[in-house]
């Protein structure tokens, strides 16, 4: 395999994920058919179209990474590449559906367990958040990091609307519960300093958080699974319960009240 730098494999994600972009804001706020693969897992064209134009550009210039996306059949032939794109063509259909100008494109790289780059990209605001293992966090090109406030100072937490539905943070206490879409768009909220926390009990998959972790990681904060494990991508099962992410100061405290019952 020709071995690429990390900064041409960020080049190029960044330049695939603005084309998709594009073609996902044609349809936004567009009548178009809805079909679900669960209760709460809609897909649309635009899903398959923006899953389209980043396989042709990615693996068009990467023939030798894998792939790995949620619009996508998975195939056990990406484990054996040592480097993979892990893909959510569109992370936060229900919004983009609701037409809420929050959802997020992403592209992460994993390589073998780790994720080492990432870029995350709401094209309604035209956002661009992206980073890369041991060179620092950047939205549209400027440097982010994580806030500062601690447990003490009212802590805010970015959480999704179908999660508060259910009750799930009474156990917070004052911490100040926001709702917004996407777990990529709201980890990056966190990377950026205008929360403190994001948490999720649900189901989440490498491709929910992949480019996302190397970002918040990057700008200064804590990314684990629920359970306090560490995330590790390309796995036989690209599935897991449960993501936490933080500025690091609060996170011992994120995760022991989000394991609590419910």
């Amino acid at each position: 395999m020709q071995d690429f730098s990390r900064e041409a494999d960020l080049e190029l994600a960044i330049r695939a994920i603005r084309a998709a972009g594009e073609a996902v804001m044609r349809a936004f706020r567009v009548e178009q058919e809805v079909t679900f693969k669960s209760p709460e897992q809609p897909v649309t064209e635009a899903d398959l179209a923006a899953d389209r134009a980043l396989h042709r550009v990615l693996l068009g210039e990467r023939p030798g990474y894998g792939w790995l996306s949620e619009e996508t059949a998975d195939s056990p032939e990406r484990l054996k590449r040592e480097r993979v794109w892990v893909v959510d063509p569109i992370d936060g259909t229900n919004s983009f559906v609701a037409g809420r100008p929050e959802f997020a494109l992403c592209v992460g790289l994993a390589e073998g367990d780790r994720a080492v780059l990432g870029v995350v990209h709401n094209p309604v605001t035209g956002e661009v958040f992206h980073a890369v293992e041991g060179g620092g966090a950047f939205c549209d090109g400027q440097p982010i990091h994580v806030s500062e406030r601690g447990t003490s100072e009212g802590p805010r937490i970015v959480a999704s609307r179908w999660e508060m539905k259910r009750g799930e943070f009474h156990a917070f206490g004052d911490w100040r519960v926001e709702p917004l879409g996407s777990t990529a768009y709201k980890m990056c909220r966190v990377a950026e300093g205008g929360a403190e926390a994001f948490v999720s009990r649900g189901p989440k998959s490498e491709w929910d958080v992949c480019a996302a972790v190397v970002i918040v990681r990057e700008a200064g904060g804590t990314v684990t699974r629920i359970d306090g494990q560490e995330p590790r991508f390309n796995q036989p099962d690209p599935h897991w319960k449960g993501i936490a992410a933080s500025n690091g100061r609060v996170h011992d405290d994120l995760v022991r009240l989000a394991s609590q019952p419910l």
